[in-house]
């Protein structure tokens, strides 16, 4: 009786409830912990940021929180805010969740960060890792609230709401919900954008905050990986921008075709468990003597490629087949052997001849 009784037990433990299942956060405007684990992944699976914010936020909780920057949940959400979740723990969702996400609240000016225009739609993508019917509530923070301190609820306000939008793909990848959202019109400087995901089916509810700031900036993402362009003269974030999926960079270059004044080289990047999709980095370089003010990379793809959201440090202004990219607002000034580099991630299969690039400069 006494090992049927054990038996018994083991057997309840094993078919007993689960710990819930990862979910998802905001993937554009990118929220603290998907930049901060596009930030630290390396090739070799391990996460080490770069970015201080997001390494001060390792050092507090390890990396188990960003190996699972989908999960910022409570089960008992149950589409409560104000009361509910304390003030200055609204980024991680009080401290109820299945992991410690509470170093994500810290007050710092060196989050990775978006670089928006107030007035613009843009579209929203929160990741769908695993899908849910509910709604997503939006709110940012409202003009002259203090960025060096806790964030309140009183510091929000609401900018709309969506129901059920539609879906890039199926869960368990790097797919998304996606809608377009207009921004508010007057907005400067430093902002949170958070993202409320309530749940229909359950209570469970879902939490991101996203830093950005509004400087004509088209989307394009500073203070996450190792290398890139210098940032706007309006933003001082403390690591140079990138932006990674899975993966530090560490192809070789190939292709080099040259332009008037400036020469263009792509690299694809390594990444796994990504089917359908890739990231390249295109580097520019002025090859005159004399400094460029404003540059132009040009390709054609033949199979099929497409944009996977903006490219950071560049502005798409030609779409896919005939591709066109600009210079960003704070990267087209150029010193004779000087370089930039601009990022995407890409839908498809990467070339694989990388594409003849052509770089002009005015």
């Amino acid at each position: 009786m006494v090992l049927l009784a054990a038996m018994l037990i083991a057997t309840c433990v094993v078919v007993g409830p689960s710990p819930a299942q990862a979910h998802g956060v905001t993937m554009f405007p990118g929220s603290r912990t998907f930049l901060c684990w596009q930030d630290g992944l390396r090739e070799n699976g391990q996460i080490i940021p770069y970015n201080p914010a997001c390494a001060a936020a390792v050092a507090q909780s390890g990396t188990t929180p960003l190996y699972n920057w989908f999960a910022v949940l409570r089960s008992d959400g149950g589409g409560r805010t104000t009361g509910f979740i304390p003030d200055g723990q609204i980024c991680s969702g009080g401290t109820g969740g299945p992991y410690d996400f509470t170093p994500y609240n810290a007050v710092r000016n060196d989050w990775p960060l978006t670089h928006l225009t107030a007035g613009r739609t843009i579209q929203v993508r929160h990741s769908n890792w695993a899908a849910h019917p509910g709604s997503f509530v939006v709110y940012i923070t409202k003009n002259g609230w203090n960025p060096n301190a806790p964030l309140r609820w009183a510091d929000l306000e609401s900018i709309g709401s969506v129901a059920n939008p539609p879906q890039s793909g199926g869960p368990g990848e790097l797919n998304y919900y996606y809608w377009n959202l207009q921004l508010p019109s007057g907005k400067t400087g430093r902002h949170i954008i958070f993202i409320h995901w309530i749940r229909s089916d359950s209570q469970e509810n879902f939490y991101s905050c996203s830093d950005v700031v509004f400087d004509g900036g088209n989307g394009e993402v500073t203070g996450v990986g190792p290398g890139g362009s210098t940032p706007s003269p309006s933003v001082t974030p403390t690591s140079t921008p990138t932006s990674t999926p899975t993966s530090t960079p560490t192809s070789t270059p190939t292709a080099t075709p040259t332009g008037a004044g400036c020469t263009a080289t792509w690299r694809t990047v390594p990444t796994t468990g990504w089917p359908g999709h890739f990231q390249a980095e295109v580097t520019v370089r002025n090859t005159g003597a004399a400094a460029i003010n404003g540059w132009t990379v040009r390709w054609t793809y033949t199979g099929g490629q497409g944009f996977e959201g903006a490219p950071w440090n560049g502005v798409l202004v030609g779409q896919p087949p005939e591709v066109a990219v600009r210079n960003a607002s704070y990267n087209g000034q150029l010193a004779p052997n000087a370089s930039t580099t601009f990022g995407f991630n890409a839908t498809g299969t990467a070339p694989s001849t990388p594409p003849a690039l052509t770089c002009s400069s005015p």
